[in-house]
């Protein structure tokens, strides 16, 4: 029998353990587990085969066909629509309703309900995306079909929004798709948010520039004396950061200082809160901050915002001055021109309510969810620790490779949840037959319920028969 799942290493107690402090061996595991369930050993063991898609699929009422692109699992297609961020008590919805309230709302039109699943020309193609871009990969992108994908960002709804929009100014939210690593931080869907803000020229360079810095230095007065900046020397650089063609240096200086002024805003407002929620409210020092220089497609010059908080430097944001074709196949003249920003709130809501694991996010379990308040950030209270069971499993890969999404997928469509980390530990090539060897350490704990050896071990053995059904391995 070809089918051999390695040893495993199960801990009774205590919190996750990542996987770089395994400083044993592989393979050459002694086990604390407890006693193995002899009974198991007269199942039947779990046959899979490999997943097909009808003809159509149905998604939030509408069929789509399928093709030899689609690929969204069935875990994907139940939580289409969840919208964690519009549900009021749920620690994305209040970190989302936190940065909307420090935008005023006469400028900036909220879109929070717009739909997930948009047209390659949304998602790439309409933001410059060239043909040959690793984003546009099966590996990385959920598939309804070749023209048809789960968006992998907000910005897909960028040139739309700028050409509809009825101000000057626009906020999107929502949920986004990706194929990626299994961790503590990384969920297939997680969530959003992105600003814009745009001005047209009228009369003069200087006019232009004058106007937006009146603007500016009113958001600058109401965060002044709580925080401390380090700015950039220069706001673009003709090598590193560079000025768009066309674009006049007094106008792009004045639209980067209101683009940084505002979301220093949203950091201060964010922090305070989280400070206050972790028992600092009568602290009077300033946030530290900091910009430095930064590359995305969508924006030039490009810039990150960095926070100093608990003794380390976090990114928080990225933004930029519109890239001008975005704005022109918008139907905006060149006379406009406009800044944005994109967050991840997942990212920040982890920080803000000191939530240590992202399937918290969708956890259902009310001693989880009773614990937030609309409008109100409070520290996530550690309600148990579950045990840890460690399983590797080690395959040959096929003979044209594989990409380490695609292993991850089949993990999580497989086991849903209960996975809280799976990393590739090992990798070889056979000297003589040239074949690939890939190990994957396999970390199951729940956030919601003690997993059973034997339920792992079943589990394990579901995982091992789908990755030969779906990939084609042969397991060691």
């Amino acid at each position: 029998m070809l089918l051999r799942i390695t040893r495993r290493l199960c801990v009774a107690q205590g919190p996750a353990l990542s996987a770089s402090r395994y400083a044993l061996p592989l393979r050459r595991y002694t086990t604390t587990a407890a006693a193995p369930n002899t009974e198991e050993d007269d199942e039947p063991m779990p046959v899979a085969v490999k997943k097909t898609y009808p003809p159509k699929l149905t998604l939030q009422g509408k069929t789509y066909k399928t093709d030899s692109w689609t690929n969204v699992s069935a875990a994907i297609q139940a939580n289409l629509g969840a919208n964690l961020h519009l549900q009021p008590s749920h620690p994305i919805s209040i970190t989302r309703k936190i940065i909307e309230s420090q935008f005023p709302g006469d400028i900036y039109i909220p879109h929070n309900n717009l739909p997930p699943i948009v047209s390659t020309a949304q998602n790439f193609d309409s933001l410059g995306f060239p043909k040959d871009h690793p984003g546009r990969s099966k590996t990385d992108t959920y598939y309804v079909n070749e023209n048809t994908v789960l968006r992998t960002h907000t910005s897909a709804h960028q040139l739309d929004t700028f050409r509809s929009n009825p101000t000057k100014g626009f906020l999107i939210s929502a949920d986004v798709y990706r194929r990626d690593a299994i961790d503590r931080s990384h969920y297939p869907i997680f969530h959003q948010m992105e600003g814009a803000r745009w001005w047209k020229q009228t009369g003069t360079e200087a006019q232009l520039a004058s106007e937006i810095s009146k603007e500016t230095e009113s958001i600058r007065a109401k965060v002044a004396d709580k925080v401390i900046i380090e700015d950039l020397k220069e706001e673009f650089n003709h090598e590193r950061n560079p000025l768009q063609l066309g674009h006049s240096p007094v106008v792009v200086a004045a639209a980067a200082s209101h683009l940084k002024r505002s979301l220093e805003a949203v950091v201060v407002e964010l922090f305070t809160k989280a400070r206050a929620a972790a028992g600092e409210a009568a602290t009077t020092e300033p946030l530290k901050m900091r910009w430095i220089e930064a590359y995305f497609p969508f924006t030039s010059p490009s810039y990150e915002l960095e926070i100093f908080w608990n003794d380390e430097w976090l990114e928080v944001l990225g933004c930029g001055i519109v890239q001008q074709d975005i704005l022109h196949n918008a139907s905006l003249s060149r006379e406009h021109i406009g800044w944005a920003f994109g967050i991840g709130l997942e990212r920040l809501a982890m920080v803000l309510f000191g939530i240590p694991d992202i399937r918290l996010f969708w956890s259902k379990d009310p001693r989880f969810l009773n614990q937030f308040k609309a409008g109100k950030v409070s520290p996530f209270q550690e309600f148990s620790k579950y045990p840890v069971c460690i399983k590797d499993v080690s395959f040959w890969a096929p003979e044209e490779g594989l990409h380490d999404n695609d292993v991850m997928e089949v993990i999580r469509a497989t086991l849903g949840d209960i996975v809280e980390s799976a990393v590739l530990v090992d990798e070889f090539v056979h000297p003589k037959t040239g074949r690939t060897s890939m190990c994957y350490r396999i970390n199951y704990q729940s956030v919601e319920k003690t997993l059973r050896n034997r339920v792992v071990n079943r589990r394990h053995l579901e995982l091992t028969a789908a990755l030969k059904a779906e990939l084609g391995v042969e397991i060691r």
